[in-house]
């Protein structure tokens, strides 16, 4: 097919979906496989876009990246149909450190981020390689987030670090959910050292702070200066029409630096 094939995994709501949205309203032509959980959540974000003017089309597919057999399942589906995928959005991603003590154990929690933020999009990655690799101009996407910076985290001028005072209780904010995607910064490294030859083109993408369902508290996020979450499909977009290749193999973003530390 002359469509540019785009998997996208995560993408019945929040980041994923607005993602689909700007492919859609782009002048480029593409097949979206739009990935989701839940069968009949993937049919009805399709059935959302139906008021969008495009040439492109979407096509749901179920996908639960914490699942090996879901996700071969996943990949014998679109192999069947494609003989190509040109460009692997790894997308899918949550966070659990609200849950602690309330419906998860910390273990609990700190196991599920690791497993949906970095496991997944990794075994997503191996299993769809072979498609990727047919591709005349193949991309690999992470989304990752701006709390994953190293550097931003230990920096003491940033006004956003809060130093705890001394003594007990202590609070962990986000701390699984920063750790993961600080892991998946990592993996996406990995990737693209493993890729280089292969001319595949790598990075992670920091969408920004965006009024999404994650963590389970949108209005939160909102309180927090949230933005509108289409500002991230606007950009995961703008990496896959070419825009940021310059920065290939980097963590990417569109606020403060365009290239995000280390």
């Amino acid at each position: 097919m002359d469509s540019k094939i785009v998997v996208i995994t995560g993408a019945n709501t929040g980041i994923g979906l607005e993602t689909v949205k700007a492919l859609c309203q782009s002048d480029q032509k593409y097949h979206i496989l739009l990935g989701s959980r839940n069968e009949e959540k993937g049919q009805v974000a399709c059935q959302s876009l139906a008021t969008i003017a495009t040439q492109s089309t979407v096509e749901p597919f179920l996908v639960d990246v914490e699942s090996d057999e879901s996700i071969d399942a996943a990949f014998a589906q679109i192999a069947a149909k494609y003989d190509r995928v040109d460009c692997l959005i790894n997308n899918a991603g949550a966070a659990f450190d609200a849950y602690i003590d309330q419906s998860m154990t910390a273990r609990q929690a700190w196991n599920k981020s690791w497993d949906v933020n970095v496991a997944g999009a990794h075994l997503m990655t191996v299993k769809f390689l072979p498609l990727l690799l047919k591709s005349q101009d193949p991309r690999l996407l992470f989304i990752t987030s701006g709390l994953s910076s190293l550097e931003g985290a230990a920096d003491p001028s940033n006004p956003k670090n809060v130093f705890a005072p001394a003594g007990l209780p202590k609070a962990f904010p986000f701390m699984s959910y920063r750790s993961a995607k600080a892991g998946l910064n990592m993996l996406m490294i990995e990737w693209s050292k493993l890729l280089k030859n292969d001319g595949v083109k790598v990075w992670s993408i920091a969408p920004g702070l965006l009024a999404t369902s994650l963590g389970g508290n949108t209005e939160l996020l909102k309180k927090l200066g949230a933005g509108d979450p289409k500002l991230g499909g606007e950009a995961i977009r703008r990496v896959v029409e070419g825009k940021r290749d310059e920065d290939a193999g980097k963590v990417v973003r569109e606020y403060l630096t365009p290239v995000q530390p280390w």
